[in-house]
């Protein structure tokens, strides 16, 4: 599988230096440019070494909610989001962070159950290089912390998912034609260090729905939002071209 180098680069007479940040977004650049949405969660306690299958609550740190998580990310009836991708920061013992970005035009070999996702996951978290690798088809794994994730995803527009958020139906700004970062936090929410990261890179803090909701609950509401306001532009499209 391919490793993202951010160090090879060696300049000659006919070359010039590339500073490390914008040539790592050249590299990233070919991943993220098919990608329309992007859905990242924080795992505050998502094991980052290996677990036990039969235990993603406990022996996983709660790998099951990210595991339902990537597969509503992903996942349609019969067919996958091939523009959506999803990211999960894994904070949990005993190597935090890592970071694990699964592309939905580029997996293969998953299906939409939390075992054969945490079957993908659990050999992701074995891997702790610094630079992205493609530990299996359209999985990558880093380890990789929320800050180095935020900057490179930046080019998105970034929507913090918040329970006092802006009503997602009532929020004129986000149109399907963007592309879109939408960041949630699990079942343990967002820690103030992390907060205060993401309001660095937001440009809106949303919420979906008076009560409070599982995070693959959220991605949803959110795709279901998206898709009728793409659907209705069409429709909209299609009625102007028969008049």
């Amino acid at each position: 599988m391919d490793i993202i180098q951010l160090n090879s680069f060696k300049p000659t007479n006919e070359h010039t230096i590339v500073p490390r940040r914008i040539q790592f977004k050249q590299e990233l650049k070919q991943e993220l440019e098919s990608l329309k949405r992007i859905f990242l969660i924080i795992g505050n306690k998502a094991s980052t070494t290996e677990f036990n299958l039969n235990d993603l609550p406990s022996s996983g740190g709660r790998m099951d909610l990210i595991c339902r998580f990537i597969a509503q990310t992903l996942f349609i009836s019969h067919g996958i989001r091939r523009n959506s991708a999803s990211i999960a920061i894994l904070k949990g013992e005993p190597d935090p962070p890592k970071a694990v970005f699964a592309h939905g035009g580029k997996v293969r070999y998953m299906a939409p159950d939390e075992r054969n996702i945490a079957g993908l996951l659990r050999k992701a978290v074995k891997y702790g290089g610094k630079e992205w690798k493609e530990v299996s088809p359209g999985i990558f794994s880093a380890k990789k912390g929320l800050n180095e994730v935020l900057e490179e995803i930046s080019d998105f527009y970034m929507v913090y998912l918040r329970e006092d958020g802006e009503d997602i139906s009532h929020t004129l700004s986000i149109s399907p034609k963007d592309k879109l970062a939408f960041i949630l936090g699990d079942h343990v929410g967002v820690e103030k260090e992390d907060e205060n990261l993401i309001l660095r890179y937001a440009e809106k803090i949303v919420s979906v729905s008076p009560l409070s909701l599982q995070a693959d609950q959220c991605v949803v509401l959110i795709h279901n939002f998206l898709d009728r306001l793409e659907f209705e532009e069409f429709e909209e499209k299609d009625k102007l071209k028969r008049i």
